[in-house]
């Protein structure tokens, strides 16, 4: 039952019974049913309030997850252009998934498809106005960013280092922690990573017996790069998630190239 039929059959019921309580308890029960009518329809009234405060909850709940996707997902093109595709597909899986269960649960279901839009505004609101540490000190160069990763690793307590320029076999930083080993690529784009930076990475755990792999790049992960990293259990990182990187499950090695 949508939310303006429960409106209606609340009114519809509290008028029948009270209307009964009135002709035998006078105007006292009159006057009671008049205020839980009005009690109700206020109610109704007031419920696309209650429905953005509920939206603003959740989405500030996961504000930082938002904020930090937001920026991983956009980039600016050869041309100048602002790219933000995957940010938008990004946001509406969200919405879908984190977002409707809990809306449709607190009693807003019929509000999914006509809300929508302010949904979306909310949660965009939720995503930009969350403050992310700066990206001014990230460098430019290659290898100075290599180093930036592995500074960052280390103070989230990992013993890192980077790998010599050559024979690293796709690793740029070899890390170490809990009994974990990672073998981290690093990739300061301009544009997303693609798949062969997972491959090179994958081959490099087996190469230096590591229990986790990822790939750190500033600028996002092509959807062949998603797809395989998701196969091969390679983790697909922006550098600001280093901050919060455990030791985890082992790399599924027998999914990794040979």
């Amino acid at each position: 039952m949508s939310g303006r039929s429960k409106t209606v059959s609340h009114l519809f019921w509290t008028s029948v019974v009270g209307g009964g309580f009135a002709l035998f308890h006078g105007r006292p029960a009159l006057l009671a049913t008049l205020g839980l009518l009005a009690a109700i329809v206020l109610y109704r009234l007031d419920r696309p309030r209650r429905f953005r405060a509920l939206v603003r909850r959740i989405a500030k709940r996961h504000a930082r997850i938002l904020a930090l996707r937001r920026r991983q997902e956009r980039f600016v093109d050869a041309y100048g252009n602002m790219v933000e595709d995957r940010w938008l597909r990004e946001r509406d899986y969200f919405i879908e998934r984190s977002l409707l269960p809990k809306i449709e649960a607190r009693g807003f279901a019929d509000y999914t498809e006509p809300r929508w839009d302010d949904m979306v505004a909310i949660v965009e609101r939720a995503a930009s106005a969350f403050r992310l540490p700066a990206e001014t000190d990230m460098p430019e160069d290659g290898i100075a960013y290599e180093r930036y990763c592995a500074n960052l690793l280390t103070r989230a307590g990992w013993q890192a280092r980077p790998t010599q320029a050559s024979g690293d076999q796709g690793a740029d930083i070899i890390a170490e922690r809990g009994g974990a080993r990672l073998v981290v690529q690093c990739k300061r784009y301009a544009k997303p990573v693609g798949n062969g930076a997972v491959q090179e990475v994958a081959a490099a755990a087996r190469h230096w017996s590591a229990t986790m792999a990822a790939v750190v790049s500033n600028a996002g992960f092509t959807p062949a790069a998603r797809k395989l990293a998701a196969t091969t259990g390679v983790l697909l990182l922006h550098h600001d998630d280093l901050a919060e990187l455990h030791p985890m499950r082992a790399v599924r090695r027998s999914r990794l190239p040979a």
